[in-house]
């Protein structure tokens, strides 16, 4: 078998110009053709209906874990069941949070106090709202009592922002007589408190012409004082015409933070002290028919790399290198470091700089909490997540700062299920042998490990935990969570000694088994990718075996993303393992370049013409599965979505020999006019510019639209979009489809009429979705095997 890609395309009529109409009625009269004839296919077929309503279920349990946030002093969640498809945001304290611990209806013991009814507010209002989120004013009078709430219109990227009075459960009137209320029109900008008092706003928000970025975002950031109208606000900051757009945010500790973004993976980072001087009102329209950025004149700029990340922490910088850093002569640190410095220092001018973190070719920063004295760091060694708790030896970051691996005790120690309430001592990691029935997670035996030279690093646990911190401003605790591929999530709050030491592990909430896990194997593997990359891969299935023992192929699910930096990790799969495990189907989940498994330079190392490194690892992923017996071509379906949509179009257009079936999700497909549509300008440092000549002829290489040719035959693909993807435009797997159906090919398509980049708004159209996806890969793949048998 070979990974080379297929030959170059030839030329094919244009798609028509009205499937590029979102709402146009030729447009949607022909999605409405496909969506049918793809319901006729699957609706009624022996157990699909049985499967979107055991999905839907498992969504919508009530026994799943209420994730909570603190703010003011209580917990607050939002709740989606059968019975409020569209949400309850709602609050309860610390002892009623507990007390639902220890009952055994976990879900149902709680005391909640419910803030708003999103169904009922649909109704009420007569739109889809969609929740993102809500920001509780933590200080000040009104602190527990005021709130910005955002809600989307079907799930779009663009939504609006509303201030919530939490005493009378009601919106605040804009009116300045009746309330004064805050408020955000539709955008893609945001609202954010802006003073300790609630009465100041951030806003960035479309202003009219020339306010908003190629890419779909505000370029200008206002401050509004209560009861003022957004064209009366004073200017702090407003990006560069070609930027992606301007955001700025309050921190923690009271600090105003200016920023704008010239591409993805840059920023400019300003600090705005209280009282500078800012841009008058009557400057606003002036600032954006300008080309350049212009930043309120009081504004204190931090000179880091363009491309590093700034985060404040107490009264320091924490600096994320994504290149290379020579910050003075003779000290250079190296891409993926973690640095600290004094803000004031900083600012003065010092370059004195502490490393927090050094990534080794195994080990990558993913990600860190502040607690109002200890910086916990998520590191992903080979993939698998870690904790490591820093502790600084002086306020000012100066010295030497203290490390320590926390013991998670009850909540990472495989062997057996914590009870909700039990308390876990600072107990060592587990070691990670392989499991048997005592619970732990099942791991190829000691034979099986010395058989397979792919295995990464057998032996160790495979176990996903992650900490955030519950106030980085009252104290030391931190929200504890852990699972596994085949073991549930369990909740927990910890707290952090004065030395660092992880103590009173408190075990919150377990989330119950939703698939039967019995005889499934968990295990990670290399495969070699074209260049000679060893790219990971975790597997996760119940190996089938001949009547001599020997290992039969199983119908396999590869799934992968591939860019922008985001790793693939470990996590629980009820929907997976109810669809497409319990059938006997094995799950992959590739960890390919372009991601951030491996920090900054793995992603770098697949970015615009050295994008074929992405499929290419891809490709030897699928190639490896087949070549160890796991699989075989016509049995291994890819999947993927938005990137990985794109990656697994290319798979379909330059490798359709090593797949059985495709499953695209709100893909990007037509490379040659991705950065003209919707937000795509934003994605160019990622893609490159199609409009430059030199640059589309490496990017027509990974345009699947652009790939497809004439008298091939392709493996049957699923495209699945929303008319309110506001984010990647419907018009890629619209014209996808509409191309490959004029060629005679297998496809099934189907667009959701919300649900934004998301594809679904409720617990029952992402049930459909989910059983379509795994029905279509499953039909696919053992159609395939009764076909070639």
């Amino acid at each position: 078998m070979t990974t080379a890609p297929a030959s170059p395309p030839s030329s094919l009529e244009p798609v028509p110009d009205w499937l590029d109409e979102i709402e146009g009625a030729r447009a949607l009269a022909w999605v409405a053709q496909r969506n049918a004839a793809t319901r006729a296919a699957f609706d009624g077929a022996p157990g699909f209906s049985e499967l979107r309503c055991d999905l839907e279920t498992i969504l919508d349990s009530p026994d799943r874990i209420p994730r909570v946030g603190e703010a003011a002093g209580a917990l607050y969640n939002f709740w989606t069941d059968a019975a409020h498809p569209r949400g309850l945001w709602r609050r309860t304290t610390w002892a009623s949070y507990r007390d639902g611990a220890t009952a055994a209806g976990a879900a149902g013991s709680t005391d909640w106090d419910v803030l708003l009814d999103l169904d009922a507010l649909c109704e009420a209002e007569g739109t889809t709202w969609v929740w993102h989120g809500a920001s509780v004013l933590r200080t000040g009078p009104l602190a527990g009592r005021r709130a910005l709430v955002t809600l989307s219109d079907g799930g779009s990227d663009a939504d609006v922002t509303r201030e919530f009075d939490l005493d009378t459960r009601s919106f605040v009137p804009v009116d300045p007589v009746a309330g004064g209320g805050f408020h955000r029109e539709a955008s893609k900008g945001f609202l954010t408190w802006a003073d300790e008092t609630g009465d100041a706003v951030l806003l960035a928000g479309d202003f009219g012409a020339g306010s908003v970025s190629p890419a779909g975002y505000p370029r200008q950031v206002r401050r509004l004082r209560r009861g003022q109208d957004p064209s009366e606000g004073e200017v702090l900051l407003t990006a560069a015409a070609a930027d992606n757009g301007a955001w700025a945010y309050r921190d923690f500790w009271g600090r105003t933070w200016l920023l704008t973004h010239p591409d993805f993976y840059t920023e400019e980072l300003w600090l705005l002290p209280d009282g500078a001087p800012v841009f008058p009102a009557a400057d606003a329209e002036r600032l954006l028919t300008a080309v350049d950025t212009a930043v309120a004149p009081g504004a204190l700029h931090v000179d880091v790399p363009a491309s590093a990340a700034v985060t404040p922490a107490w009264d320091l910088l924490l600096i994320e290198l994504r290149e290379d850093w020579q910050a003075e002569a003779g000290c250079t640190y190296p891409a993926g470091s973690l640095l600290t410095a004094p803000i004031d220092a900083f600012l003065d001018g010092s370059r004195e700089l502490t490393v927090l973190f050094t990534p080794t070719p195994a080990t990558s920063l993913s990600g860190f909490t502040i607690t109002a004295h200890h910086l916990v760091l998520e590191l992903l060694d080979d993939c698998v997540t870690a904790l490591e708790v820093l502790t600084p030896a002086r306020p000012d970051g100066a010295g030497p700062w203290s490390r320590r691996r926390p013991g998670l005790g009850a909540l990472a120690d495989g062997a057996v299920r914590a009870a909700p309430g039990s308390l876990g001592s600072a107990a060592s990691s587990p070691t990670g042998s392989p499991a048997r029935a005592d619970g732990r997670e099942p791991r190829p035996d000691a034979a099986a490990t010395s058989a397979d030279p792919t295995l990464l690093r057998p032996g160790r646990a495979l176990l996903q935990v992650s900490a955030s911190a519950v106030d980085p401003l009252e104290g030391d605790r931190l929200w504890l969570s852990s699972s596994s591929f085949t073991r549930p999530t369990t909740l927990a709050v910890g707290e952090l000694g004065t030395d660092g030491e992880l103590g009173g592990v408190e075990v919150l909430r377990s989330a119950p088994e939703r698939f039967d896990a019995g005889g499934v194997l968990v295990s990670q593997h290399v495969a070699v990718s074209e260049d000679g990359t060893r790219v990971p891969y975790f597997q996760i299935g119940r190996p089938r075996l001949d009547d001599a023992g020997q290992p039969l192929p199983s119908p396999t699910l590869l799934y992968g993303y591939g860019g922008f930096e985001v790793s693939l990790g470990i996590s629980y799969l009820p929907v997976t393992g109810r669809a497409w495990l319990e059938r006997g189907g094995t799950y992959v989940v590739a960890n390919i370049r372009g991601g951030g498994e491996y920090g900054p330079a793995w992603h770098r190392a697949g970015l615009r013409q050295n994008r074929h490194r992405v499929y290419e690892d891809f490709a030897a992923v699928a190639q490896a599965l087949v070549e160890r017996g796991v699989t075989t071509p016509e049995q291994l379906a890819v999947h993927g979505g938005s990137n990985g949509g794109l990656l697994v179009g290319v798979m379909l257009t330059r490798y359709p020999q090593l797949v059985g079936a495709v499953v695209c999700e709100v893909p990007l497909l037509d490379m040659r006019r991705y950065h003209r549509l919707l937000a795509g300008a934003s994605w160019e440092a990622e893609y490159g510019n199609p409009d430059d000549p030199a640059q589309w002829e490496f990017i027509r290489e990974f345009s699947p639209f652009h790939l497809l040719q004439p008298g091939r035959t392709y493996p049957p693909v699923l495209l699945v979009t929303s008319t309110r993807d506001d984010r990647v435009h419907p018009a890629h797997a619209r014209t996808m489809a509409y191309r490959m159906l004029e060629l005679g090919q297998d496809v099934t398509f189907f667009e959701n009429s919300e649900g934004g980049h998301g594809r679904a708004s409720t617990s029952a159209q992402r049930a459909y979705m989910y059983a379509l996806e795994h029905e279509f890969a499953w039909r696919a793949l053992t159609r395939s095997r009764s076909t070639s048998s």
